[in-house]
C-alpha cells in the first residue's frame, strides 16, 4: 500500500497543496491565487485569513484530485513564504493587522537608523542577516507600534507572533500548536543561529516581547495534529521549513558545496555550507539550511526580490503579454544579444546590493525597441541578478560547480540556457520541479518513517535536463557589463 504525504506550499501570490507518493511523484495538486494589497509605495500586505482559507481549500482540493483520504496520509509538511509577519489574538485567533509581506519596505527608515547607530555587526554576528526591512523583526515591531494597545497586549502575553508557517499551524491545530522551525526562525533577525535560541539582546533592540514568540523545533518534528474537521481525519504535521530551505531539501543538496536556485516570485540561491556558518564579506546572508535531530546545517544565501514577479508585471501591469508562456517566443526572436535592460527594483534591490530605495527602470530604449525586446529583458534580468549572487559567492571563496534549479521559471528552456551561458556553469533541472513542496513532503516523511535517511531521499532526485554553457566569454562579459551599468544607475547607495 502506497504511503502518501501532503505538502502545503504557501507562497507569496498563491497557496498550493500537493499530494506526493513515497517515490516523490505528484498524485494530486490544487492551487489558488489570493489578493495582494499595496496600500502605499513600498508597502505590501496580505490578509492572513485569506491565506488560511485558501490553504484549507487547496488541501481539500489536492486530496480530492489525488483520490486520497486524509486518513491515508502519513503526514503533512508545511513550507511557506518567509519573513512575512502575522500577529494575532491568542483567544480569538484573529489577526490584529494584515500580514506584512517579506517584500514590504515600510521599515526602511528604522533600519537605516539602526545601521547608523552601529547595530549591524551585532545582527550579522548573531543571526547571519543584515539589518533590512526584508526580515520579520522590524515588521513585528511596526505592527505593535501602530495598532492601538497592541504593544501592551503583547507584553501581557495576549498576542502571538509568527511567520506564515506558525499561522497555518495554529489554525490547523485549532490553536494547540504555536511553533516554528529553525529555518523560519532564522529569518526573523531575532534568532541566534549559533546557539539556536531567541536572542534576548536582539529582542530588546527590535522591541519584540518574548511572550509573543513561537517555540522553535527541528525542521522534521512533531508539530501537532490537524483538527479532524479540517480534512476529515487527524493528520500529523511532521515537517516545516521556509520555502527556500525546503527547496534545498527537495533538490537533495545535502552535501557542502551543493547549490540550488529557485525561480518563483523572487529568486533565491542557496549553497549548503554544512556545519560551518560562514560569514559573507559580500553582503550575502548566512542562514539555516535545515535542522534535523537537533543538528544545525547552515547555508549561504542570496535573495532577489523580483524574478517571476517581473513577468507578472509585464503581463498584468504593462499588458505586453497575455500569458507568461508567450515570453519564450519573444526571446527566440530577439536572441541573447539584447541591448535593452530591465532592472526590476520595484521594491528595492536585494543581495548583494541591499538598496531599499532603488526603483525599477528600463534602459537602452531606442525607436527600434518593441514588446519583444522588453519582454526578453525581463527574462534576462532574472539571470543577470543570479549572476550578481554567484559572483558574490565566488568572491566569498565558495566556487559554484553547478546549479540545480526549480520554480515556475525553471521550465522555460530559453531562460535556463541563458542562465547557464551567463553563469558559465552547468544548470540541472530535476524531473520534479515542484521541489519546494517536495522538500516539505520529504521532511514530513523523515519524521513519520516513510524515509529512513537523507541518503534515501537523495536517491529519489532525478535530473530531467542539463543546460551547458555555449556563449563566448566576450559576449558574456559584454552583456553582463551592460547589466552592471544599468544597476548602478538605479542604486542610491
Amino acid at each position: 500500500m502506497s504511503r502518501y504525504l501532503l505538502a502545503i506550499d504557501q507562497g507569496t501570490t498563491s497557496s498550493r497543496a500537493i499530494v506526493f507518493d513515497e517515490t516523490g511523484t505528484i498524485v494530486g495538486v490544487d492551487q489558488q491565487e489570493f489578493r495582494q494589497y499595496f496600500p502605499r509605495d513600498g508597502w505590501v500586505e496580505h490578509d492572513a485569513t485569506e491565506i488560511w482559507n485558501s490553504t484549507l481549500a487547496v488541501c481539500r482540493g489536492a486530496l480530492a484530485k489525488a483520490g486520497v483520504e486524509a486518513a491515508g496520509l502519513s503526514g503533512i509538511g508545511i513550507t511557506n513564504q518567509r519573513e512575512t509577519t502575522v500577529v494575532w489574538d491568542r483567544q480569538t485567533g484573529e489577526p490584529i493587522y494584515r500580514a506584512i509581506v517579506w517584500q514590504d519596505r515600510r521599515t526602511a527608515s528604522l533600519c537605516t537608523k539602526l545601521k547608523s547607530d552601529g547595530y549591524e555587526d551585532l545582527v550579522v554576528e548573531r543571526t547571519g542577516l543584515l539589518i533590512d526591512p526584508y526580515f520579520s523583526a522590524t515588521k513585528a515591531a511596526w505592527i505593535l507600534d501602530h495598532v492601538d494597545g497592541a504593544r501592551q497586549r503583547a507584553e501581557d502575553g495576549e498576542l502571538a507572533f509568527g511567520t506564515v508557517d506558525s499561522w497555518l499551524l495554529w489554525n490547523l491545530t485549532d490553536g494547540q500548536s504555536h511553533y516554528t522551525d529553525a529555518t523560519n526562525a532564522s529569518r526573523t533577525a531575532l534568532f541566534n543561529i549559533h546557539d539556536q535560541s531567541w536572542d534576548d539582546e536582539l529582542l530588546k533592540l527590535f522591541r519584540v516581547p518574548k511572550a509573543i514568540l513561537p517555540d522553535v523545533l527541528d525542521s522534521a518534528a512533531d508539530f501537532g495534529t490537524t483538527e479532524s474537521r479540517w480534512l476529515g481525519a487527524p493528520v500529523a504535521i511532521a515537517g516545516i521549513a521556509g520555502d527556500q530551505h525546503a527547496a534545498l531539501i527537495g533538490q537533495a543538496c545535502f552535501q557542502p558545496g551543493m547549490a540550488k536556485s529557485t525561480y518563483g516570485t523572487g529568486c533565491f540561491l542557496m549553497l549548503n555550507t554544512g556545519d560551518q556558518a560562514l560569514r559573507s564579506e559580500n553582503r550575502l546572508l548566512t542562514t539555516m539550511a535545515y535542522r534535523l535531530n537537533g543538528k544545525p546545517c547552515y547555508a549561504m544565501e542570496g535573495s532577489i526580490f523580483v524574478a517571476g514577479a517581473a513577468m507578472q508585471w509585464l503581463r498584468d501591469g504593462l499588458k505586453l503579454i497575455s500569458h507568461a508562456s508567450e515570453s519564450s517566443a519573444h526571446a527566440e526572436t530577439v536572441g541573447v544579444n539584447n541591448p535593452v535592460y530591465l532592472v526590476p527594483a520595484f521594491t528595492g534591490l536585494g543581495a548583494p546590493h541591499w538598496d531599499p530605495h532603488a526603483r525599477g527602470a528600463i534602459m537602452g530604449l531606442t525607436r527600434d525597441t518593441g514588446i519583444a525586446e522588453i519582454v526578453t529583458a525581463g527574462l534576462q534580468s532574472v539571470c543577470y541578478q543570479t549572476k550578481d549572487l554567484v559572483r558574490a559567492i565566488q568572491n566569498d571563496g565558495a566556487p559554484l560547480e553547478g546549479l540545480r534549479v526549480d520554480g515556475g521559471m525553471s521550465v522555460n528552456d530559453w531562460v535556463m540556457q541563458f542562465l547557464a551561458d551567463i553563469l558559465n556553469v552547468t544548470v540541472d533541472r530535476p524531473r520534479v520541479t515542484e521541489t519546494t513542496a517536495l522538500g516539505a513532503a520529504f521532511l514530513a516523511g523523515l519524521q513519520t518513517g516513510v524515509y529512513e535517511s537523507l541518503d534515501e531521499v537523495s536517491a529519489l532526485w532525478e535530473c530531467e535536463r542539463q543546460f551547458h554553457p555555449v556563449m563566448t566569454p566576450a559576449l558574456r562579459e559584454s552583456l553582463y557589463s551592460g547589466w552592471l551599468d544599468a544597476v548602478e544607475r538605479v542604486c542610491n547607495n
